[in-house]
């Protein structure tokens, strides 16, 4: 067995999603098949859909994060969130917006985006920017001008708009952030 095939084996057996783990190891596969035609252009493309591919995979995932709408509430799910984050330096994200009661509240995770890291001295130091630090579980929160935002692991930012910080924290403590510590490791 190739490297290039081990690595591919390992690739789809770490993700464990049967479900489109068929599209994505087939794109592999055809990428491995084209590497060993000698044909690398081709074998380059097959790469990049099979990279897009996991990608929504680990979008869908993240978004499994995303609180439930309150009862007597709806929520929609932004599916163009990640097509944003690529011109923001890359990462996965997630965003819902949920409407109700005449208002509308927005909850967006990105992962692994470099905004991420910009933002974790500012969460640090809330109270140079008036902002208040309200904990939600173990996470700390800033809360300035209508909205609220918290940095998890490091590696998430976790924001809220649009409600009352009453509103925001409730729906915010849906989240289960030592599952989302753990995502994508």
């Amino acid at each position: 067995m190739t490297r290039l095939s081990l690595a591919t084996a390992a690739l789809v057996i770490g993700f464990g999603l049967p479900a489109a783990a068929d599209d994505i190891s087939d794109t592999l596969q055809s990428a491995l098949d084209a590497y060993e035609d000698g044909d690398t252009a081709y074998a380059l493309e097959e790469l990049d859909y099979a990279r897009q591919l996991l990608l929504a995979l680990k979008t869908d995932a993240l978004a499994g994060f995303l609180p439930d709408a309150p009862e007597g509430w709806t929520r929609e799910i932004n599916t163009e969130m990640n097509a944003g984050l690529a011109m923001m330096g890359g990462g996965t994200g997630a965003e819902a917006t949920y409407a109700g009661d005449d208002k509308r509240m927005t909850i967006t995770i990105m992962a692994d985006n470099p905004m991420v890291g910009a933002m974790s001295g500012m969460i640090a130091n809330a109270a140079m920017y008036g902002a208040r630090v309200e904990r939600v579980g173990r996470e700390k929160f800033m809360i300035k001008d209508g909205e609220m935002t918290g940095l998890v692991a490091n590696r998430f930012l976790v924001k809220a708009n649009g409600g009352t910080p009453e509103e925001m924290i409730a729906l915010v403590e849906q989240i289960d952030f030592r599952a989302l510590r753990g995502f994508g490791l």
